[in-house]
C-alpha cells in the first residue's frame, strides 16, 4: 500500500485538505498518514482538533510516496523548520511533494520552486514574503500546477489541488477525475 503523508500543525488550513483526503481514504491503494512534529494533538485554523497518526521522527522517507503540506500562517511566519530535512530528502529522491497556499512560501524558502513551473497565491506576494525566492521566471498564474514532482496550488484552489494530486498518484482514470472535478467545482453530475 502506498503511503501519503500529510503534515499537520497548529493553524493548518483544514479546508485545503477537505476535498482530497476523503477520496484518497476511499482507495485501498493508499494509506493516509497524518503527522505532526511531535505526534501531539494539533488545532486547525478552523478550530478542528486532530490527533496525528504519528510524529515526524517516525516518518521514513523511503516509505513516503507523496507528501502533502496544507497552508497556514505558520509558513509565512517561518515557524516551521523541523521538517526541512524530510522535505529536502524527499525532493532529492524525486518523491512527489504537494503544497497549497502558504506552504508554497516554504518551498520557495528552500529553493525548491526555482527550477520548476509553479504557482502560489500571487507572485508579488510570494516575492515579498520570501525574498530569497528565485523562481519568478517559472511562475504560472494558474490555480494549480504540476511540474515533475512538485505540485503547487493557490489558496483558493483546493479542488484543483486535489485534481493535480489525483492525477499524480493515478487515483482514478482521468475521465473519472474530470467527472469528480465537474461535480465538486461546477455542480455538474454526469454518469
Amino acid at each position: 500500500m502506498k503511503k501519503i503523508c500529510v503534515f499537520i500543525f497548529n493553524g493548518f488550513s483544514d479546508w485545503e485538505l477537505a476535498y482530497l483526503t476523503p477520496e484518497i481514504n476511499k482507495s485501498e491503494q493508499f494509506e493516509l498518514i497524518y503527522f505532526s512534529v511531535d505526534g501531539d494533538l494539533v488545532t486547525s485554523m478552523g478550530g478542528l482538533q486532530v490527533k496525528p497518526t504519528t510524529s515526524l521522527k517516525e516518518i521514513n522517507t523511503e516509505n513516503v510516496d507523496l507528501l502533502i503540506l496544507p497552508g497556514g500562517t505558520a509558513w509565512e511566519k517561518r515557524e516551521i523548520k523541523a521538517i526541512d530535512n524530510l522535505v529536502k530528502e524527499l525532493a532529492d529522491n524525486e518523491k512527489p511533494i504537494a503544497v497549497i497556499c502558504g506552504a508554497t512560501f516554504y518551498l520557495g524558502q528552500l529553493g525548491l520552486l526555482d527550477n520548476v513551473h509553479h504557482t502560489s497565491n500571487d507572485l508579488g506576494y510570494l516575492k515579498a514574503v520570501v525574498p530569497e525566492y528565485n523562481g519568478q521566471e517559472n511562475y504560472q498564474n494558474q490555480l494549480a500546477v504540476t511540474d515533475r514532482n512538485i505540485i503547487t496550488a493557490n489558496g483558493i484552489a483546493p479542488i484543483e489541488f486535489a485534481v493535480e494530486i489525483f492525477k499524480k498518484i493515478q487515483l482514478k482514470p482521468n475521465d473519472e477525475i474530470e467527472k469528480w472535478f465537474q461535480l465538486f467545482k461546477n455542480g455538474i453530475w454526469s454518469e
